[in-house]
């Protein structure tokens, strides 16, 4: 098996060495997951996320799942293949029929994924993109006849549709539109969701530039007794040109063709939602006619303009480092899913506020104005008393869903850290005299005001102790019965309060507020000696107390031992001395470090503990309950660099991205085009299946990974100044370059370690810089900026 990667590409030749390799494609409103095989995951926004191709039987709508189970009927997009002299058959990319391709391609673009599949002397491209706006796949498939002689040819683009709805279903040709439309009615039962359920777009359209030669809509007609993996649709001679008439329908053209050696032809295709078939005649002549007065095509613009959307998230680095998968991933992929993040708000009408807040952290390197405005959209849905609610509702009539029904406590940790993030980039500290209403009020009052009030909100959630109340959960959500009964307290969470404002009295201290500036020290003086004398328990700190007041998360217990986030949060606020520092960070490395990154927590949990909560109901090594959760992970790599652990932290950092070069790779089943939401774990309990990827690529990991490249590896930070210059290197590199958009400028920045320096030394434009500050920053200037390093560096702990 081999791979290329580049900052371009990643493209894979085995559709079986790592079956659920894939890529995905986005636009503000839908999402597609795609494999190398052709399954296909997509939903789009009507406003609510919504399905057009959907599983064989009725589905539970539920948000995005890891780990996706895919079988023969799994939704897909495949071209059947069958030379009509020799009889000889195969599907393109592999699957349904699983015929073991000449030659393969799996490629995934940031704007496009293209599969090649060829067999018998015959060459199947499939690519696909999407338009800039609308929820619609846009398709060409291209045929070659490889072979020296003439071919007489039928192909058979086949896409799923699925079972659409118990109550109404029907797929029919329509010869005016091209198009097989298939329509159905949402199922309802309450006469008040009509309303709603009737303006929904409940058909499903394959439209095609060239009429085909036959065609079928319904599934089991298609499929016979031959099922997918030998079809008796493709093994008789044309397509029944069949309807579904309350059956589950399904999209399948049949071209038939003679072709010349070395011929090749195209066709194209659209296949999306739509309410009414007036929309579907509106969306053929919209693509698959031209664009203006210049002749356009429009098919092909719509390709370019998906393009040249995706090109809009650019990250502000570029490196070169010398490590090629670190660089194209750096400079193209993860700025790539940032973006993703930044833009859908993960496909969601109610995003929880603590991933909106994260995702759009990430949004401040790539889109600041973007962020801002997300913040204060998020701000203006406080409560008085400062609290915040669970979920964002992007839309006024938007019910809050799934998690975000249940109440959880730390959503206003994550305020100042967003804050801090944004100021470093932008230095607007106008943002804070910005006025806002609340939720639940009309009263308008200052950006600075709402962070104070809902930290004061946060002190206040305390218990006698001074230790934050948990409630039913904090940021690991399914740990929801810790303190449900009003006395449960989490450790992570006081850490977290004590980071907040810690960083709060920072951004406090610069705008003027020193009396309030020391009122938040003394609350973090306050906290960490809380922290230390109730959850420190000799060797690392505990996860939290519960409702009956039993301390978890400590050595003592058989499983769920030690818990990475209090670790992490731990360090961030300051809470431990050297001693504890060293204890512990020697321990998250005996217990917690695997060959896929950090554990969340260890041992996994293999039965339900009831002061805890669903957390341990999950399968051991899987999500939270002791997967490599990066989220968690990269919490705990942003700590050692905050704390000068440069070595630990890039070896922890640099196992977070799937590299083919390393042994491990197919074993992840992943290629390095996101970071999944986690690798599985339990590797000392269950090492056949530990470090499998997830697939899932939605994950708040993305914005504080950007970060602790950005800020803490290359050390090129935003302060109100200008930036500070302080690298974190690896030993390993002996040198680096790199690009830094940085306010409007352009630092281009050449790193090297030098024998006779003792010290970093910063030069910008020649001229040497002490403190390593570059001030007075001009948007619209370059700067060349030379840093040397030594050879060698002490640890700092």
């Amino acid at each position: 098996m081999n791979v290329i990667f580049d900052k371009e590409r990643c493209e894979l030749d085995s559709p079986v060495m790592m079956p659920k390799a894939s890529g995905f494609l986005w636009n503000s409103s839908m999402m597609l997951h795609a494999n190398c095989r052709g399954y296909v995951v997509s939903q789009f926004m009507q406003p609510e996320p919504a399905k057009y191709s959907h599983a064989p039987n009725i589905e539970e709508k539920t948000f995005m799942q890891p780990e996706v189970p895919y079988y023969t009927e799994h939704p897909g997009r495949f071209v059947y293949v069958k030379d009509e002299n020799s009889k000889e058959m195969f599907s393109a990319p592999y699957e349904p029929m699983r015929c073991s391709p000449e030659k393969y391609k799996f490629s995934v673009r940031r704007d496009k994924i293209v599969w090649y599949a060829e067999n018998y002397g015959i060459g199947i491209e499939m690519q696909l993109s999407l338009p800039r706006d609308e929820a619609l796949e846009l398709w060409k498939i291209k045929v070659k006849n490889k072979s020296k002689k003439k071919r007489q040819l039928s192909i058979y683009p086949y896409f799923t549709v699925g079972y659409m709805s118990w109550m109404n279903q029907e797929g029919i040709y329509n010869p005016d539109l091209q198009a097989i439309v298939c329509s159905s009615v949402t199922p309802y039962q309450k006469k008040e969701d009509y309303e709603a359920i009737k303006n929904y777009k409940d058909k499903t359209f394959l439209l095609t530039e060239k009429e085909p030669y036959a065609w079928e809509a319904a599934q089991e007609e298609f499929g016979g007794e031959g099922s997918l993996s030998m079809p008796d649709g493709v093994v008789a001679d044309k397509l029944s040109n069949g309807e579904a008439r309350y059956e589950t329908p399904v999209c399948v053209f049949q071209y038939r063709m003679d072709m010349n050696p070395s011929e090749e032809k195209e066709f194209r295709f659209l296949f999306g939602p739509a309410k009414t078939e007036e929309e579907i005649a509106s969306v053929r002549k919209k693509y698959f006619g031209v664009s203006d007065y210049r002749m356009t095509d429009a098919f092909a613009l719509a390709e370019s303009e998906y393009a040249a959307y995706i090109a809009e998230g650019q990250g502000c680095i570029s490196v070169k480092t010398g490590d090629e998968i670190f660089d194209n991933f750096v400079n193209t992929w993860l700025p790539h899913q940032i973006y993703y993040h930044g833009i859908t708000n993960r496909m969601t009408m109610d995003p929880q506020i603590r991933n909106y807040l994260q995702d759009h952290m990430g949004m401040c390197y790539i889109k600041p104005d973007r962020s801002r405005d997300a913040f204060l959209f998020a701000l203006k849905q406080q409560f008085k008393n400062g609290r915040m609610p669970d979920g964002i509702k992007l839309k006024e009539d938007t019910v809050l869903k799934y998690i975000n029904q249940i109440p959880h406590m730390d959503h206003c940790v994550w305020l100042p850290l967003w804050l801090e993030v944004y100021l470093n980039e932008t230095n607007d500290y106008d943002i804070l005299n910005e006025t806002l209403p609340f939720a639940d009020d009309k009263e308008a009052i200052s950006v600075f005001k709402h962070i104070d009030r809902g930290m004061a909100w946060m002190i206040k959630n305390t218990d006698s102790r001074g230790l934050c109340l948990i409630g039913q959960g904090d940021w690991c959500d399914p740990m929801n019965m810790v303190g449900y009964k009003g006395k449960g307290v989490s450790a992570w969470l006081t850490m977290a309060v004590a980071y907040a404002c810690t960083v709060w009295a920072e951004i406090c201290g610069k705008i003027g507020w020193s009396d309030k500036a020391l009122e938040y020290k003394k609350t973090v003086k306050e906290l960490n000696e809380n922290i230390n004398t109730y959850f420190w328990d000799g060797k690392w700190y505990a996860r939290g107390i519960t409702d009956d007041n039993r301390i978890f998360g400590i050595e003592k217990d058989r499983e769920g031992k030690i818990y990475i986030n209090p670790q992490s949060w731990a360090l961030l606020c300051g809470a431990p001395d050297k001693e504890q520092k060293e204890l512990m960070i020697k321990m998250v490395e005996e217990y917690l470090e695997t060959p896929y990154g950090i554990e969340k927590l260890s041992p996994a949990y293999t039965a339900m503990q009831e002061d805890i909560g669903r957390l341990t109901q999950k399968y051991p090594g899987t999500a939270e309950n002791g997967s490599v959760y990066n989220h968690a992970s990269v919490f705990y790599i942003y700590a050692l660099y905050i704390s000068g652990e440069k070595e630990n932290a890039y070896r922890l950092l640099r196992k977070m991205i799937p590299d083919p070069r390393r042994k491990d790779f197919i074993q992840r089943g992943q290629l390095p085009v996101f970071i999944p939401n986690y690798f599985r774990g339990a590797y000392k309990q269950i090492p056949k299946t530990a470090g499998r990827s997830s697939q899932l690529f939605n994950t708040g990991t993305v914005a504080w990974l950007y970060r602790c490249i950005i800020e803490e590896l290359l050390g090129i930070k935003g302060i109100r100044d200008g930036v500070i210059i302080s690298p974190q290197l690896p030993s390993e590199w002996k040198k680096a370059e790199i690009i830094r958009r940085f306010r409007g400028a352009e630092l281009d920045i050449h790193v090297e370690r030098e024998e006779k320096v003792n010290k970093i030394e910063v030069f910008v434009d020649g001229q040497y810089v002490p403190d390593g500050v570059i001030r007075n920053i001009r948007s619209g200037t370059s700067y060349k900026v030379s840093i040397k390093l030594p050879v060698t560096e002490e640890r700092n702990i």
